[in-house]
């Protein structure tokens, strides 16, 4: 039977750019050929299926939307605006702090590529360092980005 809204999915995956880099995969071999296993420190037990509820909002509206219409043992490449995936790079989200204030809050000096908690709840990286500010990129890393991905439909309820 063909998904739709309320069902219950289980998929392997491979997310890719469009130029053809892996950034996330279910596939632990995948993982391992891309990288991505190197650089995220994993291990086999950190790669397996993703289970949603199509309609819960579980994963991004590009994949859960990707999905309805398929079967179980289908094979299908959807590909993902950004507005369907992590939205639209928004610039409002880049901010700049004195590096004093910085280091007080955080409690290290800055660096460039340190991930940061906030207060509010936002998650960012710092993206530049000068000795008169520290710029926080508050965006999602896949904000703005094409996203294609490799999906088999393992089972479905």
């Amino acid at each position: 039977m063909a998904i739709e809204a309320g069902d219950t999915v289980v998929i392997e995956y491979i997310g890719r750019f469009p130029d053809g880099s892996v950034f996330d995969t279910s596939r632990y071999e995948v993982a391992e050929e891309h990288g991505l296993v190197e650089a995220q420190d994993a291990d086999p037990d950190d790669y397996s299926s993703l289970s949603f509820k199509v309609g819960d909002e579980e994963v991004i509206e590009g994949l859960e939307q990707g999905v309805i219409g398929l079967e179980t043992g289908d094979t299908e490449t959807l590909t993902i605006s950004p507005e369907e995936g992590y939205g639209a790079f928004d610039e409002e989200k880049v901010r700049e702090y004195d590096p004093e204030v910085f280091e007080g809050m955080v409690g290290q000096p800055p660096e460039v590529g340190l991930h940061v908690h906030a207060e509010n709840g936002l998650h960012g990286d710092v993206t530049a360092v000068t000795d008169d500010a520290v710029e926080i990129d508050f965006n999602h890393e896949l904000a703005g980005r094409t996203l294609e991905f490799e999906v088999e439909i393992l089972d479905t309820w």
